[in-house]
């Protein structure tokens, strides 16, 4: 991408052209708002090459070691050639999963056929995987991390950064908690996200995808650009951390009333597109209620309509919800059924959405989300998804 115009705005329009040099994007001021792609030629090089760690070791996080794996060997006046990868320890096929990963260079169990690079090695130690990275990489089921900030607290290294691959939220006394928040504030260190329509096997497949880092500061935003861009995981940036993580958790609320358009005979992509069209309007109105600084490109971006795009059409959770309507078992059935071990996130972030929008008396501002917790409750039919401003 030498040279390449600078795509500002929704959806890659190309409205200008601009360079990155140091913390200065001409055109746009020092503190950029819409959503671009860097330089390449322009970025500047850190003082020192950055230590990547990665704890995480599922179907995303092998996928996202690959393309790290790959960019650290491809740029060592950026990165440290040796990525360290917290593995959780189990056997698989008789071996210990980490053994398999740094001597067949494949993680066998969560990514089978995909080969990762030689430099990502498998840690099964935490502490070890962490202690001296610059740059941490968060790609774990969401449910755990506050027991591994709480294992890694106090022993990282001064200045660390970090970067929240992990689409879910957590909800505590109603109230929504962002896994950037958790992080900062346990951590005490700089936090970016990622977020996108990308679908493990598909990225780690190198089938052409785009994805979304939401950034504080650009020029930490621009150094995880040039270590998990590619060809074909093209990143865009945006001066929105938040935005992204929002998104990736309420889009699987969305995809569960898509779900149960798909399940209902009599509907069809008519009504499934506006379904998606609605709950993108409550995503965006329930994220600039609680956190007035997302930004409105941020929806347009892959984090937002890519993401819900992808969802509806081939997630986990629209394909349970379809099922939910056509078997007429329960969730838990469903979800032990179709997901094999995967959890399915978007029915407990409808309840927990819904009690927050009730605690703070303005649920009947978002009548697609209310409509959906109700569905998934048994208090209404899943034909009753396309009456949503109709119900009390």
């Amino acid at each position: 991408m030498n040279s390449k115009l600078l795509k500002i705005g929704a959806i890659g329009t190309l409205v200008g052209v601009t360079a990155f040099t140091g913390m200065h994007y001409f055109g746009c001021g020092s503190k950029p708002i819409k959503p671009f792609t860097p330089i390449e030629d322009e970025i500047k090089k850190p003082k020192t090459p950055q230590k990547v760690g990665i704890i995480g070791s599922g179907n995303w996080g092998s996928a996202i070691a690959k393309i790290v794996g790959a960019n650290a060997l491809k740029n060592p006046d950026f990165f440290v050639e040796e990525v360290k990868q917290y593995v959780y320890e189990e056997e698989f096929e008789g071996r210990k999963l980490t053994e398999i990963i740094n001597e067949d260079h494949m993680n066998k169990k969560y990514l089978p056929g995909i080969e990762l690079p030689e430099n990502i090695v498998a840690d099964p130690d935490l502490i070890s995987t962490v202690k001296d990275a610059d740059l941490l990489i968060f790609v774990l089921p969401h449910q755990f991390v506050p027991r591994i900030l709480g294992t890694i607290k106090g022993k990282l290294k001064k200045g660390v950064r970090a970067i929240t691959l992990i689409k879910g939220v957590n909800f505590i006394d109603n109230k929504l908690v962002l896994i950037s928040e958790l992080i900062e504030k346990e951590l005490e260190c700089e936090v970016c996200s990622l977020m996108g329509a990308n679908v493990a096997n598909e990225v780690a497949q190198e089938q052409y995808c785009e994805t979304s880092i939401g950034y504080k500061n650009v020029e930490t935003g621009v150094l995880f650009w040039k270590l998990f861009n590619t060809e074909n995981f093209e990143v865009r940036i945006v001066n929105d951390v938040k935005g992204p993580e929002i998104c990736g958790a309420l889009k699987n609320v969305v995809a569960i009333g898509a779900g149960f358009c798909d399940g209902v005979e009599e509907y069809g992509g008519n009504t499934k597109a506006a379904i998606m069209r609605v709950g993108l309007m409550e995503m965006k109105q329930f994220a600039q209620m609680y956190y007035p600084s997302v930004q409105t490109e941020t929806f347009f971006e892959s984090c937002g309509v890519g993401d819900l795009i992808t969802t509806c059409f081939g997630g986990r959770n629209r394909k349970c919800a379809e099922a939910f309507v056509r078997t007429k078992k329960s969730w838990e059935e469903i979800e032990k059924d179709l997901l094999k071990g995967q959890k399915l996130q978007g029915t407990g972030t409808a309840i927990e959405v819904y009690e927050i929008l009730k605690n703070d008396n303005v649920i009947d501002k978002f009548p697609l989300f209310k409509t959906i917790y109700k569905i998934v409750q048994g208090k209404l039919d899943p034909e009753d998804i396309v009456r949503y401003d109709q119900l009390d």
